[in-house]
């Protein structure tokens, strides 16, 4: 029996919209549809403390604990840091290669890292997490 070629283009349609809904966290305060249709996307803000030098998303494996997947101004980011530091942010690849993330979220004006892409009780705040400073 042979495929048919539209029932292949809808299936390879809906499996990369998947992919694209599945990293987006619903609820996520960091990004703002505004009334003209632009988006507003925040990201979390740099700490009082002097940042070690950024680590470039191009460098692989130097991000501790997996890439931090954020909205950014280009959408969904898989970056090194939790604060999207120019250089430290690349496109996503969730859906075609599996690596180890969290999500970084804002929820009630908070700062989260979520283990999934969905706000839950195994989310953590960032204000408890270790940040690496220069010396």
């Amino acid at each position: 029996m042979k495929a048919q070629p539209h029932r292949l283009a809808a299936i390879v349609l809906l499996m990369t919209t998947t992919a694209a809904v599945a990293q987006f966290v619903k609820g996520n305060e960091a990004l703002s549809v505004m009334p003209n249709g632009s988006k507003k996307v925040e990201t979390p803000p740099l700490p009082a403390a002097t940042l070690a030098k950024p680590c470039p998303a191009n460098q692989g494996g130097c991000g501790a604990g997996g890439w931090k997947m954020l909205e950014t101004s280009n959408g969904i980011s898989e970056c090194t840091e939790f604060y999207a530091r120019d250089g430290t942010c690349r496109p996503s690849t969730f859906g075609s290669q599996k690596l180890l993330r969290a999500w970084v979220v804002k929820s009630n004006g908070q700062w989260l890292q979520c283990p999934q892409p969905s706000l839950s009780d195994k989310c953590v705040t960032l204000k408890g997490l270790l940040v690496t400073t220069a010396h």
